[in-house]
């Protein structure tokens, strides 16, 4: 979550300025602001335009689209009662056969949670979340045993193979080693003997809690302390499973790793803790999926990830969050309440965030990077597609705190519908931290007239030899870059299929080619029929 820092920050909101890189496509309007009023608005000149029913209209046609991952699998599970209470904590860390050393880190997160309020500061609006109202724990009731896939319930892993995340030997992914996760625990991890054999330590982290105490309990809460916010609180106290992931010296993991998260339980939260750390000279590049089914009610989404990198080290993290986000009338939906944190703490080394956001009801996340280590170099890359009644609060922070660190930031946000969407940035130089640079490149581009974009940049420079660089802009869809498309023979939904790639191209050209085929769908999926 954002510091201090980030809670009243200069802003603006944007409804409509165009973009000047492609002015000449827009008709003669003019700006006005209202005192004290936010809200840049323009004021179309010439004659009134013909009244467009949502039937005509192309793009909200293309907005239309069905959730196609929206099923619900119907598998036997067990579920604690609904709850939040110290004994909650120790029924989960009983049922998980936990240490007492991680009891005690739970035990002492709920106490730490108890003392903290939930923040109100985002531009989310919701109402209030009765955390009383959820079950903490849901797992499947025949669940496999030392790794076999035997006696799972064929609905579960049907549910997977639906997802195009086939878990058993003869269809799973050669390429990919895979953590599948639903509710709250992994029921497999693919390709974890393969790894093994090259030193790489890949599996739940449940299983990482009993089988290595050590690591995990020197990592644990390192980059992301129990006390740093209120959902990293409760996410301490009642995280369930999630990955690790242990990259040693010397070594490049030889496939890519991968979590997939699903939520399938209607009364259930989801609260995974990922953890990875990438030791001196090694290299690791994560990928990170999610679906869940369309519930007319709203569920909890607060997960945790950590990033360790030493000298020389790089982790790569690329995610595509494609959760639920609810109907066209703004009923169900997950509510995505993430903190995602890396710290770069060696020399020359290198985290590298890259997400596209196209799901959630309401989706408030923040991936940074502490820059620790001389010479070390930070990367956000993000796409946040929002429509209907979505809400998302996203950006990122990044904290330079050693010598001649580097960071760039490259942000795309894309509203339709009634949707809000808003970055929300900080980049901060400390003082010590010389020869420090900063690029940072935040776009927004809105299609139709009822949505809305803000932006809260935030900067914090101490010393003389740091430089920073930012550059904004604010574009729209609008009828007349779609008449110059249709022109040329290109109809509305292909014209828009085309600004997006353009608009989003330096994002999608850092995605793993693992989610390349994916994201071009989804995308399109995401915005097929909404143009006009």
């Amino acid at each position: 979550m954002a510091t201090s820092s980030l809670l009243n920050p200069c802003g603006f909101t944007a409804l409509s300025k165009p973009n000047s890189r492609s002015k000449q496509l827009f008709r003669p309007c003019h700006f006005h602001r209202k005192p004290f009023d936010r809200t840049i608005r323009a004021v179309q000149t010439g004659p009134p335009k013909p009244i467009i029913t949502e039937e005509d209209d192309p793009i909200q046609r293309l907005l239309k689209r069905d959730y196609k991952w929206g099923f619900r699998s119907d598998f036997e599970s067990f579920t604690i009662p609904k709850g939040l209470n110290e004994e909650t904590v120790r029924l989960i860390s009983a049922l998980k056969e936990e240490p007492d050393w991680m009891l005690d880190f739970r035990l002492k997160s709920f106490r730490i949670f108890l003392s903290k309020a939930e923040p109100t500061w985002s531009d989310n609006i919701y109402p209030p979340i009765d955390l009383q109202s959820l079950c903490y724990y849901s797992e499947p009731k025949k669940k496999p045993k030392l790794g076999s896939l035997d006696e799972v319930d064929p609905k579960l892993l049907e549910t997977f193979d639906r997802l195009g995340i086939p878990l058993t030997e003869q269809k799973r992914l050669t390429n990919v080693a895979v953590d599948a996760v639903i509710d709250s625990i992994s029921i497999a991890t693919t390709h974890r003997q393969a790894l093994m054999e090259k030193g790489v330590i890949f599996c739940s982290i449940s299983d990482a809690i009993r089988e290595y105490p050590e690591l995990v309990r020197k990592y644990l809460g390192r980059v992301v302390p129990p006390g740093d916010n209120y959902y990293a609180a409760l996410n301490s106290a009642v995280f369930s499973d999630g990955s690790f992931c242990y990259v040693p010296k010397d070594t490049v993991c030889p496939m890519e790793i991968s979590t997939y998260f699903r939520i399938n339980d209607q009364e259930t939260g989801q609260f995974e803790r990922t953890l990875i750390v990438a030791d001196e000279r090694s290299t690791v590049s994560y990928l990170e999926g999610c679906t869940a089914p369309s519930y007319d009610k709203n569920q909890l989404h607060a997960a945790v990830v950590e990033l360790y990198c030493h000298d020389d080290a790089e982790i790569k993290y690329s995610t595509v969050q494609n959760w639920y986000a609810g109907d066209e009338e703004g009923r169900g939906g997950i509510y995505n309440f993430v903190t995602k944190r890396g710290r770069c703490a060696g020399a020359r080394s290198r985290i590298s965030w890259t997400q596209v956001e196209t799901g959630s009801a309401i989706t408030w996340k923040y991936p940074s990077v502490e820059l620790v280590g001389d010479d070390s170099y930070g990367e956000f890359y993000s796409v946040a597609l929002t429509k209907d009644h979505q809400q998302a609060d996203t950006g990122t922070k990044m904290i330079h705190k050693g010598n001649s660190t580097r960071s760039k930031i490259v942000s795309k946000g894309i509203s339709a519908g009634k949707s809000r969407n808003c970055y929300r940035g900080l980049v901060q130089i400390n003082s010590g931290a010389e020869n420090a640079r900063n690029f940072s490149q935040c776009d927004s581009m809105l299609i139709g007239d009822m949505a809305a974009a803000n932006t809260y940049p935030t900067i914090q420079v101490s010393g003389p030899t740091p430089r920073v660089e930012h550059e904004a802009s604010t574009s729209k869809i609008g009828e007349d870059q779609l008449f110059y498309f249709q022109q040329r023979g290109i109809d509305h939904e292909k014209a828009v299929a085309k600004m997006i790639g353009g608009f989003c191209r330096d994002v999608f050209e850092q995605l793993p080619l693992e989610f390349a085929s994916e994201v071009d769908a989804l995308m399109n999926l995401k915005l097929e029929g909404s143009v006009g």
